[in-house]
């Protein structure tokens, strides 16, 4: 395999290896993900994103995370593969197409992206949880203090818990067993959410296929909703993560709206002896 050009990207922190598949198929191993994901033997990220060819939008966003599995969402990284589209076609506003579904994405001022996510799905099934239960107090308990968390989908699955200290929280202690927990069968993200006397949301978040990652964009917009559903905020607040604040707006229709930072840390090649090297 010829050495593969890629752009660094990051969403406060959220980082990303970006392929651009559009001019020819790129085909990964789940192995040859991890390779490049690896912090120091590759590039380093929380995801991999290839651009592909659409039919029906500007692009479409193929996601993998750092163990290789692909997932269907990705708040931080639509935001990044938005600029790149929007500074492609001097607009200021594209289409993406994911397995998550068409998000709109938008530049708002500042230098934001704002994408629509969406909407929250909110049944049992739609999360999925293994069994029918109450999306809004999952029957659920690690230990004292993580316990009856909410369940939300955006685009992908998440469990919130609210807790007194969200910065308290072993989260690279309890994320992989409640990750891996049996009543989520397509694994789960997972929260830690403490709501602050302004009104803002902090959130740690432990990403299913990643770990602990400072800031993940459905995960801010899961717990908007899970919040606004207990009644502990309105449908609009600023989520405070490891990497900085976005803002998610919970709308009208049921879609969530998520805005946020890009950044472009550097650019390179990966080289083929990286691609054919022994699976980590």
């Amino acid at each position: 395999m010829v050495a593969l050009r890629f752009i660094k990207m990051h969403g406060l922190g959220n980082d990303f290896v970006v392929l651009d598949a559009r001019g020819g198929a790129i085909a990964l191993a789940p192995a040859e993900v991890r390779a490049i994901a690896d912090r120091r033997t590759g590039v380093g990220c929380d995801q991999l994103i290839t651009i592909e060819p659409s039919a029906e939008a500007d692009a479409f966003m193929r996601i993998h995370n750092a163990d290789g599995g692909e997932v269907a969402a990705c708040g931080n990284g639509t935001r990044c593969v938005a600029e790149l589209l929007m500074a492609e076609t001097d607009r200021d506003r594209v289409v993406i197409e994911t397995n998550a579904g068409f998000l709109n994405c938008r530049a708002v001022e500042s230098g934001l992206v704002r994408v629509d996510m969406g909407p929250a799905r909110l049944e049992w099934r739609e999360i999925p949880l293994a069994r029918e239960m109450d999306t809004l107090h999952l029957e659920l308990a690690l230990e004292p203090g993580l316990a009856d968390p909410v369940a939300v989908n955006i685009g992908n699955p998440h469990v919130v818990f609210f807790v007194a200290d969200a910065a308290a929280v072993d989260l690279a202690r309890v994320g992989p067993a409640l990750e891996h927990h049996a009543l989520f069968p397509e694994r789960t993200n997972v929260s830690v959410a403490t709501l602050r006397d302004n009104g803002q949301i902090r959130l740690r978040v432990w990403e299913r296929g990643v770990g602990v990652t400072r800031a993940c964009g459905t995960a801010a917009c899961a717990t908007l909703v899970a919040a606004s559903r207990r009644q502990l905020v309105g449908r609009t607040a600023t989520v405070r993560l490891d990497g900085g604040p976005l803002e998610v707006d919970w709308v009208s229709t049921g879609h969530v709206h998520m805005t946020g930072p890009v950044a472009t840390s550097f650019t390179g090649a990966l080289d083929a002896d990286l691609l054919n090297g022994p699976a980590s």
